[in-house]
Protein backbone atom coordinates (compact mmCIF):
# COMPACT_ATOMS: atom_id res chain seq x y z
CA UNK A 1 0.00 0.00 0.00
CA UNK A 2 1.36 3.49 -0.27
CA UNK A 3 3.24 4.76 2.14
CA UNK A 4 1.80 8.16 4.41
CA UNK A 5 3.37 11.36 4.71
CA UNK A 6 3.98 10.16 8.13
CA UNK A 7 6.00 6.77 7.02
CA UNK A 8 8.42 8.37 4.55
CA UNK A 9 9.22 12.56 4.28
CA UNK A 10 10.77 13.52 1.52
CA UNK A 11 12.42 16.78 2.80
CA UNK A 12 14.61 14.93 5.50
CA UNK A 13 17.79 15.98 3.38
CA UNK A 14 21.11 15.31 4.64
CA UNK A 15 22.63 16.34 1.71
CA UNK A 16 23.26 20.17 1.72
CA UNK A 17 26.19 21.57 2.83
CA UNK A 18 26.63 23.85 5.79
CA UNK A 19 27.04 27.68 5.16
CA UNK A 20 30.65 28.63 4.29
CA UNK A 21 30.21 32.00 6.53
CA UNK A 22 31.15 32.78 8.97
CA UNK A 23 34.68 32.31 8.83
CA UNK A 24 37.87 33.36 9.56
CA UNK A 25 39.00 34.57 6.11
CA UNK A 26 42.51 35.27 7.44
CA UNK A 27 43.33 31.79 9.44
CA UNK A 28 41.74 29.65 6.83
CA UNK A 29 44.24 31.07 4.02
CA UNK A 30 47.31 29.65 4.40
CA UNK A 31 48.92 30.98 0.99
CA UNK A 32 47.82 34.40 2.36
CA UNK A 33 49.54 33.94 5.79
CA UNK A 34 52.71 33.09 4.23
CA UNK A 35 53.23 35.60 1.62
CA UNK A 36 52.16 38.29 4.47
CA UNK A 37 55.21 36.31 6.29
CA UNK A 38 57.50 36.36 3.13
CA UNK A 39 57.23 39.93 2.29
CA UNK A 40 57.82 41.21 5.81
CA UNK A 41 54.14 42.29 7.06
CA UNK A 42 54.55 39.89 10.13
CA UNK A 43 53.94 42.66 12.27
CA UNK A 44 50.64 43.56 11.44
CA UNK A 45 49.69 39.69 11.73
CA UNK A 46 46.89 40.77 14.67
CA UNK A 47 45.33 43.38 12.60
CA UNK A 48 44.92 41.57 9.94
CA UNK A 49 43.44 38.21 11.91
CA UNK A 50 41.01 40.83 13.12
CA UNK A 51 39.93 42.01 9.62
CA UNK A 52 39.91 38.00 8.62
CA UNK A 53 37.00 37.76 11.03
CA UNK A 54 35.18 40.35 9.97
CA UNK A 55 35.28 40.07 6.45
CA UNK A 56 34.42 36.55 7.23
CA UNK A 57 31.29 37.76 8.91
CA UNK A 58 30.00 40.62 9.91
CA UNK A 59 31.13 42.54 6.50
CA UNK A 60 29.89 39.77 4.18
CA UNK A 61 26.61 39.96 6.03
CA UNK A 62 26.45 43.81 5.25
CA UNK A 63 27.63 43.11 1.88
CA UNK A 64 24.76 41.18 0.90
CA UNK A 65 22.35 44.37 1.95
CA UNK A 66 24.59 46.61 0.11
CA UNK A 67 24.03 44.82 -3.13
CA UNK A 68 20.42 44.06 -2.92
CA UNK A 69 19.88 47.92 -2.44
CA UNK A 70 21.67 49.52 -4.95
CA UNK A 71 22.68 53.04 -5.33
CA UNK A 72 19.90 55.84 -6.60
CA UNK A 73 20.97 59.42 -8.01
CA UNK A 74 18.93 62.43 -6.91
CA UNK A 75 20.10 65.39 -8.57
CA UNK A 76 17.68 67.70 -7.15
CA UNK A 77 16.16 68.30 -3.53
CA UNK A 78 12.46 68.83 -3.44
CA UNK A 79 12.46 71.99 -3.58
CA UNK A 80 14.26 71.82 -6.95
CA UNK A 81 17.67 73.06 -6.00
CA UNK A 82 20.05 71.19 -7.29
CA UNK A 83 22.62 68.85 -5.63
CA UNK A 84 23.62 66.00 -7.53
CA UNK A 85 23.70 63.58 -4.80
CA UNK A 86 24.12 59.33 -4.93
CA UNK A 87 22.03 57.79 -1.81
CA UNK A 88 23.41 54.54 -0.40
CA UNK A 89 21.89 51.90 1.47
CA UNK A 90 22.88 52.15 5.19
CA UNK A 91 24.91 48.96 5.26
CA UNK A 92 27.15 50.43 2.74
CA UNK A 93 28.43 53.11 4.71
CA UNK A 94 28.90 50.60 7.71
CA UNK A 95 31.15 48.95 5.14
CA UNK A 96 33.26 51.83 4.18
CA UNK A 97 33.45 53.03 7.96
CA UNK A 98 34.61 49.68 9.29
CA UNK A 99 36.92 49.39 6.37
CA UNK A 100 38.36 52.59 6.54
CA UNK A 101 38.98 52.27 10.09
CA UNK A 102 40.28 49.20 9.93
CA UNK A 103 43.12 50.59 7.59
CA UNK A 104 41.78 49.11 4.26
CA UNK A 105 42.29 52.86 2.27
CA UNK A 106 44.96 54.12 4.54
CA UNK A 107 47.34 51.89 6.68
CA UNK A 108 50.22 52.59 3.94
CA UNK A 109 50.10 56.51 5.08
CA UNK A 110 48.60 56.40 8.54
CA UNK A 111 51.09 53.85 9.96
CA UNK A 112 53.54 53.81 7.70
CA UNK A 113 56.88 51.93 8.73
CA UNK A 114 58.19 48.28 7.04
CA UNK A 115 55.83 46.05 5.85
CA UNK A 116 52.86 48.61 5.73
CA UNK A 117 52.36 48.68 2.30
CA UNK A 118 51.89 44.40 2.09
CA UNK A 119 49.74 44.49 5.48
CA UNK A 120 47.40 47.27 3.75
CA UNK A 121 47.55 44.68 0.48
CA UNK A 122 45.96 42.13 2.52
CA UNK A 123 43.56 43.64 4.34
CA UNK A 124 42.24 44.87 0.81
CA UNK A 125 42.55 41.10 -0.54
CA UNK A 126 40.45 40.04 2.25
CA UNK A 127 38.34 42.90 2.07
CA UNK A 128 37.62 42.14 -2.05
CA UNK A 129 36.05 38.69 -0.57
CA UNK A 130 33.43 40.06 1.71
CA UNK A 131 32.40 43.56 -0.22
CA UNK A 132 34.51 44.37 -3.73
CA UNK A 133 32.13 46.94 -4.72
CA UNK A 134 33.34 49.43 -2.00
CA UNK A 135 36.87 48.36 -2.56
CA UNK A 136 36.76 51.25 -5.41
CA UNK A 137 36.87 54.09 -3.56
CA UNK A 138 38.86 52.72 -0.82
CA UNK A 139 41.55 51.88 -3.74
CA UNK A 140 41.28 55.06 -4.91
CA UNK A 141 41.70 57.24 -1.85
CA UNK A 142 44.50 54.70 -1.00
CA UNK A 143 46.26 55.46 -4.19
CA UNK A 144 45.69 59.42 -4.55
CA UNK A 145 47.74 60.25 -0.75
CA UNK A 146 51.33 60.53 -2.39
CA UNK A 147 50.18 62.06 -5.35
CA UNK A 148 48.14 64.90 -3.64
CA UNK A 149 50.98 65.30 -0.54
CA UNK A 150 53.59 66.44 -3.67
CA UNK A 151 51.30 69.57 -3.84
CA UNK A 152 51.63 72.06 -0.55
CA UNK A 153 48.62 73.62 -1.34
CA UNK A 154 46.89 70.45 -1.04
CA UNK A 155 48.65 68.50 2.04
CA UNK A 156 45.47 68.79 3.90
CA UNK A 157 43.60 66.68 1.29
CA UNK A 158 46.68 64.51 1.58
CA UNK A 159 46.53 63.98 5.50
CA UNK A 160 42.42 64.00 5.57
CA UNK A 161 42.51 61.20 3.18
CA UNK A 162 44.64 59.40 5.57
CA UNK A 163 42.77 59.17 8.20
CA UNK A 164 41.32 56.37 9.43
CA UNK A 165 37.74 58.26 9.69
CA UNK A 166 34.83 57.57 7.58
CA UNK A 167 32.27 60.53 7.35
CA UNK A 168 29.69 59.30 4.31
CA UNK A 169 27.81 63.08 4.55
CA UNK A 170 28.17 65.49 1.55
CA UNK A 171 29.80 68.51 3.18
CA UNK A 172 32.81 70.76 2.38
CA UNK A 173 36.02 68.87 3.06
CA UNK A 174 36.73 71.31 6.31
CA UNK A 175 33.80 69.88 8.37
CA UNK A 176 35.41 66.32 8.11
CA UNK A 177 38.01 64.36 10.27
CA UNK A 178 38.43 61.96 6.99
CA UNK A 179 37.72 61.78 3.16
CA UNK A 180 37.40 59.74 0.54
CA UNK A 181 38.68 60.37 -3.64
CA UNK A 182 37.81 59.26 -6.70
CA UNK A 183 38.87 59.74 -10.20
CA UNK A 184 37.62 60.84 -13.10
CA UNK A 185 40.18 60.11 -16.65
CA UNK A 186 37.94 58.68 -19.53
CA UNK A 187 35.92 60.51 -21.88
CA UNK A 188 33.08 59.36 -24.64
CA UNK A 189 35.82 60.13 -27.85
CA UNK A 190 39.11 58.89 -26.04
CA UNK A 191 38.38 55.94 -23.71
CA UNK A 192 42.13 54.29 -23.04
CA UNK A 193 43.72 57.18 -24.99
CA UNK A 194 43.35 60.07 -22.47
CA UNK A 195 45.10 62.27 -24.58
CA UNK A 196 42.16 62.70 -26.60
CA UNK A 197 40.33 63.90 -24.03
CA UNK A 198 38.42 67.61 -24.91
CA UNK A 199 37.37 68.64 -21.27
CA UNK A 200 39.03 72.16 -20.97
CA UNK A 201 40.75 73.91 -18.03
CA UNK A 202 40.58 77.85 -17.60
CA UNK A 203 43.42 79.46 -15.86
CA UNK A 204 41.94 81.69 -12.90
CA UNK A 205 43.33 84.33 -11.04
CA UNK A 206 45.00 82.26 -8.13
CA UNK A 207 48.19 80.30 -9.20
CA UNK A 208 47.29 77.15 -9.36
CA UNK A 209 43.75 77.46 -9.48
CA UNK A 210 41.28 76.57 -12.64
CA UNK A 211 37.76 76.16 -13.80
CA UNK A 212 37.26 73.22 -15.89
CA UNK A 213 34.36 72.87 -18.64
CA UNK A 214 33.80 69.23 -20.26
CA UNK A 215 32.61 65.75 -19.36
CA UNK A 216 33.05 62.16 -18.08
CA UNK A 217 32.23 59.07 -19.50
CA UNK A 218 33.07 57.26 -16.50
CA UNK A 219 33.04 59.23 -12.71
CA UNK A 220 33.97 56.64 -9.99
CA UNK A 221 32.60 56.90 -6.39
CA UNK A 222 31.02 59.95 -7.72
CA UNK A 223 29.72 60.85 -3.64
CA UNK A 224 33.56 60.82 -3.08
CA UNK A 225 34.78 64.21 -1.55
CA UNK A 226 37.19 65.43 -4.19
CA UNK A 227 38.10 63.68 -7.43
CA UNK A 228 41.26 63.50 -9.70
CA UNK A 229 40.32 64.23 -13.43
CA UNK A 230 42.61 65.35 -15.94
CA UNK A 231 41.67 68.40 -18.69
CA UNK A 232 43.41 70.17 -21.54
CA UNK A 233 45.28 73.11 -19.87
CA UNK A 234 47.05 75.92 -22.26
CA UNK A 235 50.18 73.78 -21.78
CA UNK A 236 48.05 70.27 -22.67
CA UNK A 237 46.46 67.66 -20.71
CA UNK A 238 47.33 68.35 -17.22
CA UNK A 239 46.14 66.42 -13.61
CA UNK A 240 43.58 68.71 -11.31
CA UNK A 241 41.83 67.79 -7.56
CA UNK A 242 38.22 68.37 -8.18
CA UNK A 243 36.23 68.79 -5.14
CA UNK A 244 32.52 68.82 -4.67
CA UNK A 245 32.44 71.79 -2.45
CA UNK A 246 34.20 75.05 -3.54
CA UNK A 247 36.80 76.76 -1.10
CA UNK A 248 34.07 79.46 -0.19
CA UNK A 249 31.78 76.92 0.86
CA UNK A 250 29.34 76.49 -2.00
CA UNK A 251 28.38 73.54 -4.21
CA UNK A 252 31.25 73.20 -7.31
CA UNK A 253 29.30 72.62 -11.08
CA UNK A 254 29.55 68.81 -11.16
CA UNK A 255 26.53 67.63 -12.33
CA UNK A 256 25.90 63.86 -12.44
CA UNK A 257 24.06 63.08 -15.41
CA UNK A 258 22.80 59.30 -14.55
CA UNK A 259 24.46 56.32 -13.18
CA UNK A 260 25.97 53.21 -14.91
CA UNK A 261 23.94 50.05 -15.16
CA UNK A 262 27.14 47.69 -14.49
CA UNK A 263 26.71 43.99 -15.29
CA UNK A 264 28.22 44.12 -11.41
CA UNK A 265 29.85 45.89 -9.10
CA UNK A 266 26.26 46.90 -7.40
CA UNK A 267 26.92 48.07 -4.31
CA UNK A 268 28.99 51.23 -5.84
CA UNK A 269 28.21 53.63 -7.86
CA UNK A 270 29.86 54.97 -11.57
CA UNK A 271 28.27 57.69 -13.37
CA UNK A 272 28.63 60.13 -16.14
CA UNK A 273 29.48 64.24 -15.34
CA UNK A 274 29.81 67.43 -16.99
CA UNK A 275 31.50 69.86 -15.36
CA UNK A 276 30.25 73.54 -15.81
CA UNK A 277 33.28 75.64 -15.01
CA UNK A 278 33.75 73.13 -11.80
CA UNK A 279 36.47 74.82 -9.45
CA UNK A 280 40.09 72.86 -9.15
CA UNK A 281 43.45 73.10 -8.67
CA UNK A 282 46.44 71.29 -10.78
CA UNK A 283 48.38 68.68 -9.22
CA UNK A 284 51.74 68.66 -11.07
CA UNK A 285 52.79 70.93 -13.63
CA UNK A 286 50.70 72.02 -16.75
CA UNK A 287 51.35 69.01 -19.51
CA UNK A 288 51.77 66.74 -17.15
CA UNK A 289 48.90 65.32 -16.54
CA UNK A 290 49.77 61.71 -17.79
CA UNK A 291 53.12 61.58 -15.80
CA UNK A 292 51.38 62.85 -12.40
CA UNK A 293 48.58 60.51 -12.46
CA UNK A 294 50.71 57.40 -13.16
CA UNK A 295 51.88 57.38 -9.64
CA UNK A 296 48.20 56.86 -8.58
CA UNK A 297 47.50 54.20 -11.16
CA UNK A 298 49.59 52.24 -10.04
CA UNK A 299 48.61 51.65 -6.91
CA UNK A 300 44.99 51.00 -7.85
CA UNK A 301 46.22 48.55 -11.12
CA UNK A 302 48.11 46.80 -8.19
CA UNK A 303 44.80 46.55 -5.71
CA UNK A 304 43.12 45.52 -9.08
CA UNK A 305 45.69 42.17 -9.23
CA UNK A 306 44.87 42.19 -5.32
CA UNK A 307 41.03 42.20 -5.62
CA UNK A 308 41.00 39.39 -8.32
CA UNK A 309 43.60 37.07 -5.95
CA UNK A 310 40.69 37.91 -3.12
CA UNK A 311 38.06 36.95 -5.71
CA UNK A 312 39.66 33.88 -6.64
CA UNK A 313 39.87 32.99 -3.16
CA UNK A 314 36.57 33.10 -2.38
CA UNK A 315 35.10 31.27 -4.79
CA UNK A 316 37.92 28.45 -4.83
CA UNK A 317 36.87 28.32 -0.83
CA UNK A 318 33.19 28.39 -1.54
CA UNK A 319 33.43 25.56 -4.06
CA UNK A 320 35.78 23.34 -1.56
CA UNK A 321 33.38 23.82 1.02
CA UNK A 322 30.83 22.85 -0.85
CA UNK A 323 32.46 19.10 -2.37
CA UNK A 324 34.03 18.19 1.37
CA UNK A 325 30.18 18.09 2.39
CA UNK A 326 28.26 17.27 -0.38
CA UNK A 327 27.54 13.88 -1.47
CA UNK A 328 27.17 12.63 -4.89
CA UNK A 329 27.89 8.64 -6.45
CA UNK A 330 28.56 7.05 -2.98
CA UNK A 331 30.83 9.63 -1.63
CA UNK A 332 31.63 12.99 -0.78
CA UNK A 333 32.56 15.29 -4.23
CA UNK A 334 36.07 16.00 -2.62
CA UNK A 335 36.73 12.35 -2.85
CA UNK A 336 35.97 12.30 -6.84
CA UNK A 337 39.26 11.91 -8.69
CA UNK A 338 37.65 14.49 -11.62
CA UNK A 339 36.61 16.93 -9.07
CA UNK A 340 40.06 16.71 -7.24
CA UNK A 341 41.81 17.20 -10.64
CA UNK A 342 39.08 20.32 -10.66
CA UNK A 343 39.72 21.60 -7.25
CA UNK A 344 43.99 20.72 -6.85
CA UNK A 345 43.82 23.26 -10.87
CA UNK A 346 41.87 26.48 -8.95
CA UNK A 347 43.91 25.83 -5.78
CA UNK A 348 47.15 26.06 -8.00
CA UNK A 349 45.90 29.33 -9.57
CA UNK A 350 44.76 31.33 -6.59
CA UNK A 351 48.03 30.45 -5.06
CA UNK A 352 50.26 31.35 -7.44
CA UNK A 353 47.52 34.90 -7.53
CA UNK A 354 48.11 35.76 -4.30
CA UNK A 355 51.57 34.77 -4.27
CA UNK A 356 52.69 37.17 -6.99
CA UNK A 357 50.08 39.98 -6.06
CA UNK A 358 51.80 40.08 -2.36
CA UNK A 359 55.12 39.69 -3.87
CA UNK A 360 54.57 43.15 -5.91
CA UNK A 361 53.01 45.02 -2.84
CA UNK A 362 56.17 44.19 -0.80
CA UNK A 363 58.46 45.67 -3.96
CA UNK A 364 56.38 48.64 -2.99
CA UNK A 365 56.72 48.53 0.31
CA UNK A 366 60.68 48.50 -0.29
CA UNK A 367 60.31 50.44 -3.28
CA UNK A 368 61.83 53.99 -1.41
CA UNK A 369 64.88 52.47 -0.39
CA UNK A 370 65.58 50.02 -3.26
CA UNK A 371 65.65 51.29 -6.94
CA UNK A 372 65.21 47.65 -7.79
CA UNK A 373 62.26 46.67 -5.92
CA UNK A 374 60.91 49.94 -7.31
CA UNK A 375 61.92 48.76 -11.07
CA UNK A 376 60.21 45.22 -10.43
CA UNK A 377 57.25 47.21 -9.01
CA UNK A 378 56.69 49.62 -12.26
CA UNK A 379 56.66 46.20 -14.50
CA UNK A 380 55.46 43.28 -12.66
CA UNK A 381 52.13 45.39 -11.63
CA UNK A 382 51.26 45.91 -15.20
CA UNK A 383 52.24 42.18 -16.32
CA UNK A 384 50.67 40.55 -12.94
CA UNK A 385 47.47 43.48 -13.73
CA UNK A 386 46.93 41.81 -16.99
CA UNK A 387 46.98 37.95 -16.02
CA UNK A 388 45.49 38.02 -12.43
CA UNK A 389 42.52 39.72 -13.43
CA UNK A 390 42.20 38.07 -16.53
CA UNK A 391 42.40 34.48 -15.17
CA UNK A 392 39.24 35.25 -12.48
CA UNK A 393 35.98 35.65 -14.85
CA UNK A 394 37.14 31.56 -16.00
CA UNK A 395 37.81 30.81 -12.61
CA UNK A 396 34.37 31.95 -11.00
CA UNK A 397 32.60 30.20 -12.99
CA UNK A 398 34.63 26.88 -12.42
CA UNK A 399 33.61 27.11 -9.04
CA UNK A 400 29.92 28.03 -10.22
CA UNK A 401 30.11 24.73 -11.79
CA UNK A 402 31.94 22.74 -8.71
CA UNK A 403 28.19 23.66 -6.97
CA UNK A 404 26.47 22.77 -10.05
CA UNK A 405 23.10 24.68 -9.99
CA UNK A 406 23.50 25.69 -6.46
CA UNK A 407 25.87 27.63 -7.66
CA UNK A 408 23.72 29.78 -10.51
CA UNK A 409 21.63 30.97 -7.37
CA UNK A 410 22.49 34.34 -5.48
CA UNK A 411 22.11 32.70 -2.34
CA UNK A 412 25.47 31.06 -2.87
CA UNK A 413 27.29 34.33 -3.13
CA UNK A 414 29.19 32.95 -6.69
CA UNK A 415 27.09 35.40 -8.92
CA UNK A 416 27.99 37.98 -7.41
CA UNK A 417 32.00 37.38 -7.68
CA UNK A 418 30.81 35.89 -11.52
CA UNK A 419 29.62 39.24 -12.01
CA UNK A 420 32.33 41.40 -10.79
CA UNK A 421 35.24 39.21 -12.24
CA UNK A 422 35.63 40.73 -15.43
CA UNK A 423 35.87 44.69 -13.62
CA UNK A 424 39.29 44.60 -12.76
CA UNK A 425 40.38 43.41 -16.50
CA UNK A 426 38.60 46.60 -17.62
CA UNK A 427 39.34 49.02 -15.17
CA UNK A 428 42.35 50.93 -15.22
CA UNK A 429 43.71 50.23 -18.63
CA UNK A 430 42.55 46.85 -20.67
CA UNK A 431 44.20 43.79 -21.17
CA UNK A 432 46.11 45.73 -24.17
CA UNK A 433 46.88 48.75 -22.44
CA UNK A 434 48.60 46.36 -19.89
CA UNK A 435 50.96 44.58 -22.76
CA UNK A 436 51.48 47.82 -24.45
CA UNK A 437 52.48 49.70 -21.28
CA UNK A 438 54.77 46.27 -20.64
CA UNK A 439 56.62 46.81 -24.02
CA UNK A 440 57.02 50.57 -23.07
CA UNK A 441 58.80 49.77 -19.91
CA UNK A 442 61.19 46.85 -21.27
CA UNK A 443 61.44 49.25 -24.78
CA UNK A 444 62.21 53.01 -22.41
CA UNK A 445 63.12 51.89 -18.76
CA UNK A 446 65.99 49.31 -19.28
CA UNK A 447 66.01 49.25 -15.02
CA UNK A 448 62.43 47.40 -15.17
CA UNK A 449 63.79 44.61 -17.45
CA UNK A 450 67.33 44.37 -15.66
CA UNK A 451 64.89 44.22 -12.41
CA UNK A 452 62.68 41.50 -14.36
CA UNK A 453 65.24 39.04 -15.50
CA UNK A 454 66.83 39.64 -11.80
CA UNK A 455 63.74 38.12 -10.51
CA UNK A 456 63.31 35.26 -13.22
CA UNK A 457 67.10 33.95 -12.83
CA UNK A 458 66.41 34.05 -8.92
CA UNK A 459 64.13 30.78 -9.35
CA UNK A 460 66.23 29.27 -11.94
CA UNK A 461 68.61 26.06 -11.04
CA UNK A 462 65.80 24.21 -9.64
CA UNK A 463 62.81 23.18 -11.71
CA UNK A 464 64.05 21.72 -15.44
CA UNK A 465 60.10 23.06 -16.93
CA UNK A 466 60.74 26.61 -15.37
CA UNK A 467 64.50 26.63 -16.83
CA UNK A 468 63.21 25.48 -20.65
CA UNK A 469 60.30 28.30 -20.70
CA UNK A 470 62.55 31.06 -19.23
CA UNK A 471 65.66 30.18 -21.72
CA UNK A 472 62.71 30.70 -24.17
CA UNK A 473 61.23 34.21 -22.71
CA UNK A 474 65.08 35.38 -22.79
CA UNK A 475 65.22 34.37 -26.88
CA UNK A 476 62.02 36.17 -27.32
CA UNK A 477 63.00 39.42 -25.79
CA UNK A 478 66.29 39.05 -27.43
CA UNK A 479 64.64 39.21 -31.10
CA UNK A 480 62.76 42.19 -30.31
CA UNK A 481 59.85 43.60 -28.79
CA UNK A 482 56.34 42.89 -30.90
CA UNK A 483 53.08 44.11 -30.31
CA UNK A 484 51.15 41.78 -32.62
CA UNK A 485 53.06 39.09 -29.77
CA UNK A 486 52.54 41.28 -26.53
CA UNK A 487 49.79 39.26 -24.87
CA UNK A 488 51.59 35.97 -25.70
CA UNK A 489 55.02 37.36 -24.12
CA UNK A 490 53.14 38.75 -20.97
CA UNK A 491 51.35 35.84 -19.97
CA UNK A 492 54.55 33.72 -20.57
CA UNK A 493 56.85 36.33 -18.24
CA UNK A 494 53.29 36.15 -15.95
CA UNK A 495 53.69 31.73 -15.24
CA UNK A 496 57.70 32.75 -15.16
CA UNK A 497 57.17 35.15 -12.22
CA UNK A 498 54.30 33.10 -10.62
CA UNK A 499 56.72 30.17 -10.79
CA UNK A 500 59.91 31.97 -9.40
CA UNK A 501 58.29 33.25 -6.43
CA UNK A 502 56.62 29.75 -5.52
CA UNK A 503 60.09 28.24 -6.28
CA UNK A 504 62.31 31.15 -4.13
CA UNK A 505 59.64 30.21 -1.74
CA UNK A 506 59.96 26.94 -1.24
CA UNK A 507 56.44 26.50 -2.11
CA UNK A 508 54.95 22.90 -1.36
CA UNK A 509 52.90 23.48 -5.07
CA UNK A 510 56.27 25.06 -6.94
CA UNK A 511 57.12 22.01 -8.73
CA UNK A 512 53.02 21.39 -9.65
CA UNK A 513 52.43 24.79 -10.57
CA UNK A 514 55.54 24.75 -12.68
CA UNK A 515 54.48 20.97 -14.20
CA UNK A 516 50.96 22.10 -14.81
CA UNK A 517 51.72 25.85 -16.12
CA UNK A 518 54.93 25.93 -17.86
CA UNK A 519 55.61 22.08 -18.30
CA UNK A 520 52.21 21.25 -20.67
CA UNK A 521 50.97 19.56 -17.61
CA UNK A 522 47.19 20.61 -18.27
CA UNK A 523 44.46 21.01 -20.96
CA UNK A 524 43.06 24.06 -22.30
CA UNK A 525 40.45 24.00 -18.99
CA UNK A 526 40.69 24.05 -15.20
CA UNK A 527 40.58 19.98 -13.84
CA UNK A 528 42.83 18.63 -16.58
CA UNK A 529 46.22 17.96 -14.96
CA UNK A 530 47.73 15.31 -16.22
CA UNK A 531 48.91 12.04 -13.93
CA UNK A 532 51.82 12.72 -12.04
CA UNK A 533 50.75 15.97 -10.53
CA UNK A 534 50.73 16.38 -6.70
CA UNK A 535 47.21 17.62 -6.87
CA UNK A 536 46.60 16.79 -3.12
CA UNK A 537 48.92 19.12 -2.10
CA UNK A 538 47.29 21.87 -3.54
CA UNK A 539 43.67 20.47 -1.99
CA UNK A 540 45.44 20.11 1.58
CA UNK A 541 46.66 23.61 1.27
CA UNK A 542 42.98 25.03 0.64
CA UNK A 543 42.04 25.27 3.93
CA UNK A 544 43.65 25.36 7.23
CA UNK A 545 42.01 22.74 9.19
Amino acid sequence: MPMSRTMFDTHAVDNQPPPLLPRDLWADDVALREAVAREAGDAFAARLSAYGRLAGDALSRLADEAHRDRPRLRTHDRFGNRIDRVEFNAAYHEVMATAISNGVACLSWHDAGPGAHVARAALSYLHYQAEPGSSCPLTMSHAAVPVLRREPALREWADKAAQPHYDGRDLPMAGKQGITLGMGMTEKQGGSDVRANTTQAALLAADGEYELTGHKWFFSAPMSDAFLVLAQAPAGLSCFLLPRWRPDGSRNALRLLRLKDKLGDWSNASSEVEFEGAWARRIGGEGRGIATILEMVMFTRLDCMLGSAGLMRMALAQAAHHARHRRAFGKRLIAQPLMRNVLADLALESEAATAFALRVAGAVDRAATDPREAAFARIATAIGKYWICKRAPGFANEAQECLGGAGYVEESGLPRLYRQAPLNSIWEGSGNIQCLDVLRALAKEPDTGEALLAELLAGSGIDADFDAVLADAQARLAQGLDETGARALVEQLALLLQAAILLRAGNPLAAAHCRSRLGGGRGATYGTLVSGIDGDAAIARIFAD
